[in-house]
C-alpha cells in the first residue's frame, strides 16, 4: 500500500460513519419486484486476465456487483467484499469492476489491480476489466444493463461514486441498489 492507501485504510471507520448518513449512503430497491426485460443471464463480461465470463453461470445465485478502485476512502470494503464472499460462496458472487471515474482513483492497470486486491485484501472473486460504469459513450455493457430500466425493469440509477453496490437475486431480477456509505454485509442482512 502506498501512503495514501495506508491512511485512508486508518480512517475508513470515520469515512463510514459519514457516508452511511449522506448521499453516498443511498439505497433503492425493486419494491415492486419488476423483473428485467432482458435477461441478466444473456450477459458477458470480461476478467481482468481477459477471459470471458458466461453469466448464464450464476443462475441459482445471488450476484453483488460493485464498482472498485484501489485509491478511495472505501478501497477496505475489498476486506467486506471478500468476507462476505467466502461465507456466502455457496450462495453468492462478487464481481468486481475498477473504475477510474471518480477523481481517478484507479490509476493502475489490470494486472496492478488484481497484484493490489490479492497482496493487500486477499482478493479471490472475479475482478472484471478495467472499464467505465458511468453513462457515457463506451460504458460497459453490464453497467448499461444495471442503468437502464429499459434493460433491468426499473433502474436508472448509476453509481454515486466507488464501491457502489447493486444486487441481482437468483433468478436474475435487480434486487437493489447501495452506495458507497454501505457496507457490504448489510446487503445480504
Amino acid at each position: 500500500m502506498n501512503i495514501r492507501q495506508k491512511i485512508t485504510s486508518i480512517l475508513y471507520p470515520l469515512i463510514m460513519k459519514g457516508a452511511e448518513k449522506g448521499k453516498l449512503g443511498k439505497v433503492l430497491l425493486n419494491k415492486n419486484q419488476i423483473s428485467p426485460r432482458n435477461s441478466f443471464y444473456a450477459l458477458k463480461g470480461i476478467k481482468g486476465n481477459g477471459e470471458e465470463l458466461d453469466f448464464s453461470a450464476f443462475k441459482n445465485k445471488k450476484v453483488l456487483i460493485v464498482n472498485t478502485a484501489s485509491n478511495c476512502g472505501f478501497t477496505n470494503q475489498y476486506s467486506s467484499l471478500q468476507t462476505l464472499f467466502e461465507k456466502e460462496s455457496n450462495n453468492l458472487i462478487i464481481l468486481g469492476f475498477p473504475s477510474n471515474e471518480f477523481k481517478e482513483q484507479e490509476k493502475a492497470d489490470d494486472k496492478g489491480i488484481a497484484e493490489f486486491c490479492s497482496v493487500n485484501f486477499g482478493v479471490t472473486f472475479p475482478l472484471m476489466k478495467k472499464s467505465i460504469v458511468l453513462k457515457k459513450n463506451d460504458q460497459n455493457e453490464i453497467y448499461q444493463w444495471l442503468t437502464n430500466k429499459d434493460e433491468n425493469g426499473w433502474n436508472t440509477h448509476a453509481p454515486d461514486w466507488n464501491f457502489s453496490k447493486y444486487l441481482i437475486d437468483e433468478n436474475g431480477t435487480l434486487q437493489g441498489y447501495y452506495g458507497s456509505g454501505i457496507e457490504p454485509e448489510k446487503i445480504l442482512s
